[in-house]
């Protein structure tokens, strides 16, 4: 019998020891349909190792492979060339340490792949609440994100690495890296947009949804306005942007700003969802100003929670 295909899961992790370990245990029970083997690979952004522990348990109680490693340098793009470099078979699959697949995840990723002959395939990152939000963060929807049918085929500007099936070919040469420079965010859009430069080709499947963990403190206002910053800011080095789009920001900031004062002096009449969808974009065009002014709007590597139960 010829040697089943394997995939490598490939999981970057720091500081989130209890959702890490929630989703090793997912991934242990992932049905495969008898046509592939798979494994895991775990690399730590935490200098201190503190997700050690967490993975040691599981191999003892699991008999999925789960070989660790520690990035020391604080960078998301070299946690993921870790990854790679050190997984084995013939797919890497990418999934984040806050996120929950479902028991068919990568059964229905591999045969979207096979289906549509493409060199990887993505699927929805859907929101789990830990607990009830407020109204105005539901009615707001700022934690869905778009989703697509089965064999759409995906612009880069769509594409990230939450919840994906690639072939291994695609990091063969050296220069099929994720890119250091983008060490706090965007190093996977700016990887999949040199590989459709490229000629490969990516489509959606609809089927393989992941569920990401959305705690307390993601829907506080400064942590939405920070990752709106940094998104800014990545949206501005990924597209690189034009003048013409730069002043279009400029424009927005001052239309935004103008307007803002009046959204939320009327908020109990128009809701306070569509003010804080309005500070949001105008913080995203601030994030492109401060790019191209140089400026680091944003201090934290990584904006998450740290604290865990």
């Amino acid at each position: 019998m010829p040697e089943k295909p394997h995939i490598c899961v490939c999981i970057c992790t720091f500081k989130r020891p209890r959702q890490l370990g929630k989703l090793l245990r997912a991934l242990e029970g992932q049905e495969t349909g008898d046509l592939f083997e798979y494994g895991t690979v775990v690399v730590d952004n935490d200098r201190s190792g503190s997700a050690r522990q967490i993975v040691e348990s599981q191999i003892i109680q699991s008999k999925l492979p789960t070989p660790y490693f520690i990035e020391p340098v604080q960078n998301i793009a070299m946690a993921r060339n870790k990854a790679v470099a050190n997984s084995q078979g013939d797919f890497i699959a990418f999934i984040d340490d806050d996120e929950l697949p479902s028991p068919r995840w990568l059964l229905n990723l591999y045969r979207a792949l096979v289906l549509f002959e493409t060199d990887g395939v993505l699927g929805p990152v859907l929101p789990r609440y830990e607990v009830p939000p407020p109204s105005w963060v539901l009615r707001g929807r700022f934690f869905e994100r778009a989703t697509y049918y089965s064999g759409y085929f995906l612009n880069w500007w769509i594409t990230r690495t939450g919840n994906c099936l690639l072939k291994r070919s695609l990091f063969k040469s050296p220069d099929s890296q994720f890119l250091t420079e983008f060490g706090s965010g965007g190093e996977d859009r700016d990887f999949f947009k040199r590989m459709i430069n490229r000629g490969h080709v990516f489509v959606w499947c609809a089927e393989a949804p992941v569920y990401e963990a959305v705690p307390v403190e993601r829907w506080k206002k400064s942590i939405m306005l920070k990752r709106a910053l940094l998104r800014g800011k990545m949206t501005y080095h990924a597209r690189k942007t034009s003048p013409a789009n730069i002043l279009g920001s400029f424009a927005a900031v001052l239309f935004y700003s103008t307007g803002l004062p009046l959204l939320l002096l009327f908020s109990s009449v128009f809701g306070f969802d569509v003010f804080m969808k309005y500070l949001i974009r105008d913080f995203d065009h601030l994030g492109k100003i401060g790019a191209l002014l140089g400026l680091d709007l944003v201090k934290e590597r990584y904006i998450i929670s740290l604290a865990e139960n």
